[in-house]
């Protein structure tokens, strides 16, 4: 295929990973080496970035400052929460997309997100491949959520999940200091798949875990929910439960819903707002056990937390990024780009690029298999641990200053 000169732009969207600037300096890094792309700019604030005309040059930026981006946490680009029309409803935001790629000669977008974010990457590629505008579109995965469908695993899921881990083995210790009983329920996140507290199974998989695992693949049934911390609680004096903040009863009602208005709050995507579980469910179990209970809610530091992140997933997550724009460059378009797992001929876990339908992968979501699961489906069994291990292997290289990290500061050049 001949080549096709002209400008590209990289944006990031939806919820932040401690390692989706690693995803972006490989796309980053790979479009200012390449001959063909002219330009390469950054979308502030993802698709609004380009709507607003509110675009940086990255040329601009300092390579030894741009490969800090590796182990800089959250979106540096900066992010947002925009759901395009339907264009067949209403073309305004496409027709303006439009508009600035041709001011620009922007002949390659890159899109680095979650399933909302393929979604917008799939709308994008399709109206301008309708409109007859030549521009190669490529999906770059992110979501520690690790629910995209497809693919093996999604860049971010490791990182946090080996927070998730360490923490609840940190928790578990923690929680023994005292010779009295308590009860512990740590609230993790995850609206309709359980991918981020099934890592909770790796703290026990050491020997430092959680009692009972809740995942919203499965109804949560309260009154077993009860019975079985306290049968645990009698028995040991101390019970760990690890849930899901989407967890949901029978009719698919958030648990959540029970104890606070604001899970039954919409963002743009119409996704309920979650939170406040576990001081829910503490509240519950004193009330039922009179047991000293403590609700523990991770938020956003599991997103965040870049001193605790997989090296493994740092690589792949530029990987992903430097493919996306290889690929382009090649002549892919309306692809995301994604991972398969292989074994070399030692055994050894290997990680291979493998690309994906924009249209197969926009707005599905990939459950943890229930066979996955225990046979009373509250916790883990190998076949999880087998899964999880290999993603979160290795130590973050990240540089340090007067003992704290040293993250990328971007000058943020407007074009």
């Amino acid at each position: 295929m001949a080549s096709l000169k002209g400008a590209c732009i990289i944006g990031q969207s939806g919820g932040p990973t401690s390692v989706i600037n690693a995803s972006a300096y490989g796309a980053i890094k790979t479009a200012l080496e390449s001959e063909d792309i002219t330009a390469v700019y950054g979308a502030l604030n993802g698709i609004k970035g380009v709507l607003n005309d509110n675009l940086i040059d990255m040329s601009k930026e300092d390579p030894e400052e741009l490969e800090l981006l590796k182990f800089t946490p959250s979106s540096a680009l900066g992010s947002c929460r925009y759901k395009l029309k339907d264009p067949d409803d209403d073309d305004t935001d496409y027709k303006r997309i439009l508009e600035i790629f041709q001011k620009y000669n922007v002949r390659y977008f890159f899109y680095n997100g979650g399933n909302d974010s393929m979604d917008t990457c799939n709308k994008i590629s399709k109206f301008m491949l309708q409109n007859g505008y030549e521009c190669r579109v490529m999906g770059i995965p992110k979501t520690i959520d690790n629910d995209l469908d497809g693919t093996d695993h999604c860049p971010g899921y490791a990182s946090a999940a080996k927070y998730i881990a360490t923490s609840m083995m940190e928790i578990y210790r923690d929680a023994r200091v005292y010779d009295t009983g308590m009860i512990t329920v740590v609230e993790i996140m995850g609206r309709n798949a359980g991918w981020l507290t099934a890592a909770a199974a790796l703290a026990g998989y050491k020997g430092n875990g959680a009692d009972l695992i809740y995942l919203p693949e499965v109804d949560f049934d309260m009154n077993s929910f009860i019975s079985k911390v306290q049968e645990i609680y009698d028995r040991n004096g101390k019970c760990i439960v690890a849930v899901s903040e989407g967890i949901h009863d029978k009719d698919g009602k958030y648990i959540a819903e029970y104890a606070t208005t604001a899970a039954q709050a919409k963002d743009s995507f119409g996704h309920a707002q979650m939170g406040g579980l576990a001081a829910y469910l503490a509240g519950v179990l004193q009330q039922q056990t009179g047991a000293k209970v403590r609700g523990i809610e991770l938020s956003l530091l599991q997103r965040c937390a870049a001193h605790c992140a997989s090296q493994t997933d740092i690589d792949e997550s530029f990987s992903s990024g430097k493919a996306a724009v290889e690929n382009a460059l090649a002549g892919v378009t309306d692809k995301m780009v994604g991972f398969e797992r292989s074994v070399d001929k030692n055994g050894n876990y290997v990680c291979n690029i493998k690309l994906f339908d924009l249209t197969v992968v926009a707005n599905t979501e990939k459950k943890v298999p229930l066979s996955w699961l225990n046979k009373t489906q509250d916790g883990l069994n190998d076949l999880y641990i087998d899964y999880a291990l290999p993603l979160i292997q290795g130590e973050t290289k990240m540089v340090k200053e007067d003992g704290l990290p040293r993250f990328a500061n971007l000058k943020k050049v407007r074009v």
